[in-house]
């Protein structure tokens, strides 16, 4: 995966959880919902500002779906030195799938840089 600016060290991304939902009124080809908890945790000595996201959905029919997007879920957080965000959203699927990606930004002296995020399975239950 490419991804503009330098990997800021002491950034990272941490999968704190991911809750399978199916509901009757999701889509007959998408039925299962994966909500998905993140926290982006700045332990760099830099102030930085997130502005973007992308992810790449693996399929596993061998599909792979890329989304693109400014913010994170509507917000453009700034993170001091030792600082944290936390967020959910969600993805639906008809099918299991991998998730991973990268969220990027640039530091308070405007030095772009990106931050990966961990792929994680979504695997809907067999019954």
């Amino acid at each position: 995966m490419q991804a503009n600016g330098q990997e800021l060290p002491g950034l990272r991304v941490q999968i704190d959880k991911v809750v399978h939902h199916r509901d009757d009124n999701f889509p007959v080809e998408t039925p299962h919902a994966f909500v998905y908890f993140l926290t982006i945790i700045n332990l760099s000595p830099h102030t930085i500002q997130l502005l973007g996201r992308k992810w790449i959905i693996r399929s596993v029919d061998g599909t792979t779906e890329v989304i693109e997007g400014d913010g994170i879920v509507g917000q453009t957080p700034t993170l001091e030195p030792g600082g944290q965000f936390s967020y959910n959203s969600y993805h639906l699927t008809g099918q299991p799938q991998t998730a991973e990606g990268a969220f990027h930004g640039k530091t308070k002296e405007g030095h772009p840089i990106f931050v990966r995020i961990p792929a994680f399975a979504m695997t809907p239950p067999s019954s």
